[in-house]
């Protein structure tokens, strides 16, 4: 199961979160660095599964994109890469490049999608 679902860029900035589990908004922020510290600091020759705490992670970069899956720990991880990486040809496909901008939209949608 998807616990969160993050899109980070090479400055560690968060550009897109959605959770599916509810964690407190300082909880996140704190589980949201540490996540994006452990990601950011693994070469490219590094595997992108990483365990962490009770779930694990799973991560994609594309240029100077880092998107990034918890899950729990029956999950299949190539499964959630696999999911990543279509995610992101869609996401593509739609607008024609996934830069930060663009982000910035998904962002503005998501939260309004909330009220």
């Amino acid at each position: 199961m998807i616990k969160f679902f993050l899109m980070v860029n090479k400055q560690g900035q968060t550009r897109l979160s959605r959770y599916y589990e509810h964690v407190e908004i300082h909880k996140r922020t704190m589980l949201e660095a540490e996540v994006i510290k452990n990601c950011l600091s693994r070469s490219k020759d590094q595997c992108s599964f990483i365990e962490y705490k009770d779930f694990k992670l799973v991560y994609r970069q594309y240029a100077a994109l880092f998107v990034v899956v918890g899950v729990n720990e029956t999950e299949n991880e190539m499964a959630v890469y696999e999911l990543i990486h279509n995610f992101v040809e869609v996401l593509d496909k739609y607008f024609s490049r996934v830069v930060s901008e663009t982000l910035n939209l998904l962002q503005n949608i998501s939260s309004l999608s909330k009220l």
